[in-house]
C-alpha cells in the first residue's frame, strides 16, 4: 500500500510590469526645514520647491544668457592648436609665394602642414605628461607630510586656503578634522585608529586619492588636479589636429590657382575670414562673449593677434629674402 502525499501549492505572485519597472522613479524633495531625529534627511534632498511659486527648484532656475560651455582644457587645446596652424603656414606659404608657382607653394606647404601638426601633438602629449608627474610627486609629498604632521599644522594649512574666503577658525578645524580622518589609513587588523571596523562606504572613501587631506590641499590650496591618461592623448589629438585643420585653410588657394601671386590674395581673405568666425565662436564657448559686442570683440581681437603674428613672420621672410 503506497502512501501519496500532498503538497500546497505556493502562492501565484504577480510580475511586475515591464513599462513600469524600466520608468525611474525619481527620489523624494523634502522642505528645508525638513527634520527627524529618527530618519534625519539627506542634505541633497531637500529643496525649497514647496515654498517657491510654481513649484521651482532654484537650482533649475535660468539666467538669460546663460549655455552649456566646453571644458576649458580642450577649448585651450583648440586655441593652441588652430592658431599655429593659421599663422605658421600662412607665412611660410606666403614666403614661398615669390617663387611664382603655386605647385612648390604646396609642396612646401603641405609638408610643414603634416610636421607641423606630428610636432604639436607630441608637444601637447609631453606637456601633459610632465603636468601629470609634476602631480604625482606633490602628491606623494603632501601626503606623507600630512602622517607626520601634527592635528594643529593641518588646521592652520587648511585655514590658509579657507580663511581668506570668510570660514571661521572653528569650521577649518572641523574641516580638517573630517578631512584628516577621511585619509587615515587602516591597521593591519583592518581597524581604524579607534579599533572601529570602517564599513564599505568608508573602505572605498580611504583607497580613493580624490578625497582627504591631501587632494584637498592640493586642489584648492595649489590649485592642481590629477591628469588622467585619456587626457594626454585627446590633448595630443586636439593640438594636433587643430594646426592640421587651421593650416590647411591659408594653403587651398594654391591647389586651385596656378600662379602663386594671386593665390597669395585669396589666402589672406580666406585667413581672415576664419580668424574672424573663430574668434566669435571661441568668445561664444568659453563663455566671454555676452551679446553681439562680445561676439565682435572677440573676432575682431582674434584676427588682429593672428594677422600680427602672420604679418611679423611674413615680413621677416621678405626681409631675409631682400638681404640675399
Amino acid at each position: 500500500m503506497s502512501s501519496q502525499s500532498t503538497s500546497t501549492p505556493a502562492p501565484s505572485v504577480p510580475l511586475p510590469n515591464r513599462q513600469t519597472s524600466t520608468i525611474k522613479q525619481k527620489p523624494p524633495v523634502w522642505p528645508l526645514d525638513e527634520a527627524s531625529s529618527l530618519h534625519p534627511t539627506p542634505l541633497p534632498s531637500k529643496c525649497a520647491r514647496h515654498s517657491r511659486a510654481g513649484g521651482v527648484c532654484c537650482k533649475e532656475l535660468k539666467d538669460d544668457d546663460e549655455r552649456t560651455l566646453i571644458d576649458p582644457d580642450v577649448v585651450r587645446d583648440v586655441v593652441i592648436g588652430l592658431s599655429d596652424g593659421l599663422t605658421v603656414p600662412f607665412a611660410l606659404t606666403a614666403g614661398l609665394s615669390s617663387l611664382g608657382e603655386s605647385r612648390l607653394v604646396v609642396l612646401g606647404g603641405f609638408a610643414e602642414l603634416i610636421a607641423g601638426a606630428i610636432s604639436m601633438g607630441i608637444g601637447g602629449f609631453l606637456a601633459s605628461q610632465a603636468e601629470r608627474d609634476h602631480y604625482r610627486y606633490l602628491r606623494h609629498h603632501t601626503a606623507a607630510r600630512v602622517v607626520r604632521s601634527c592635528a594643529g599644522e593641518m588646521e592652520r594649512e587648511v585655514r590658509d586656503v579657507l580663511g581668506p574666503v570668510g570660514v571661521d577658525d572653528k569650521t577649518c578645524s572641523a574641516v580638517a578634522k573630517c578631512l584628516r580622518d577621511v585619509e587615515v589609513t587602516t591597521d593591519d587588523a583592518g581597524t581604524v585608529g579607534n579599533g572601529r571596523v570602517p564599513d564599505e562606504e568608508e573602505a572605498k572613501l580611504r583607497w580613493s586619492t580624490e578625497v582627504g587631506l591631501t587632494a584637498f590641499l592640493l586642489k584648492f590650496g595649489q590649485g592642481l588636479e590629477d591628469i588622467t591618461t585619456r587626457r594626454m592623448y585627446v590633448s595630443a589629438f586636439t593640438i594636433g589636429m587643430g594646426y592640421l585643420v587651421g593650416g590647411l585653410i591659408p594653403l587651398l588657394p594654391y591647389f586651385f590657382i596656378p600662379r602663386a601671386s594671386v593665390a597669395l590674395m585669396y589666402s589672406c581673405l580666406f585667413t581672415g575670414i576664419v580668424l574672424l568666425v573663430f574668434g566669435a565662436v571661441k568668445a561664444r564657448v568659453t563663455g566671454a562673449g555676452a551679446g553681439a559686442k562680445g561676439y565682435v570683440w572677440g573676432a575682431v581681437s582674434t584676427l588682429l593677434v593672428g594677422g600680427l603674428a602672420a604679418g611679423a613672420a611674413f615680413g621677416l621672410v621678405k626681409l631675409l629674402e631682400a638681404h640675399e
